[in-house]
């Protein structure tokens, strides 16, 4: 049996103690039923998202003693699970579960302007790069308009470009994203991944 380390305990511990007191609000995902929310406390999560703290700002003036329950319509129910896992977590690297959604969590970083969880996620896919995923993580890529992700994609699909072009996805993909396919051309056709976004602009060359 595995013993808790003394970070695991220190962690742990402090779950515990959050877990006992008072919740005021429920989080639901697409698929949750009604026994399957979770909860959680408004201060933690305006603490950790501006779009939380946002949209918790006006009850300070309600009634704390009712029970909230706001659906999360973006996310089904485990990585809700492993969304509010990272919240009440120290942050400092992403859990199994949340390796299995981390692109529906860096979305949701995005969605709910959590940096820190952005930054892990995107460092999770940066590592996971390979000629078979490398064009929807650059369709990814787009949705935060982030640049790291972006040039990280590019290089792989520029080191794999026969596999990549040759390949079924690919023709669906010109199809769907006519705008990027542009953009990956012009990576494989240029010295470097910069020149393909900013053609313009780039410092390299």
């Amino acid at each position: 049996m595995e013993t808790q380390t003394n970070k695991e305990l220190f962690l742990d511990g402090f779950v515990k103690i959050l877990k006992e007191q008072q919740v005021d609000v429920r989080l639901k995902a697409c698929d949750s039923d009604k026994e399957a929310a979770i909860s959680a406390h408004k201060l933690i999560l305006s603490a950790r998202s501006e779009v939380f703290k946002k949209m918790f700002e006006p009850d300070k003036f309600k009634d704390s003693s009712k029970l909230e329950t706001i659906t999360l319509s973006e996310m089904k129910q485990e990585e809700l699970e492993a969304f509010v896992d990272f919240i009440y977590s120290d942050g400092s690297m992403l859990s199994e579960k949340a390796k299995q959604h981390v692109r529906s969590l860096y979305c949701a970083a995005d969605k709910y302007e959590i940096p820190h969880l952005r930054d892990v996620c995107r460092n999770e896919l940066i590592a996971s790069l390979n000629f078979l995923n490398a064009l929807a993580l650059f369709e990814l890529a787009q949705i935060p308009l982030d640049k790291a992700l972006a040039f990280a994609a590019l290089k792989t699909i520029r080191a794999n470009k026969i596999a990549i072009t040759n390949s079924v996805e690919f023709k669906v993909f010109v199809v769907n994203h006519p705008k990027l396919t542009v953009q990956i051309v012009r990576a494989i056709l240029t010295k470097c991944s910069i020149c393909a976004l900013r053609p313009r602009t780039c410092y390299r060359c």
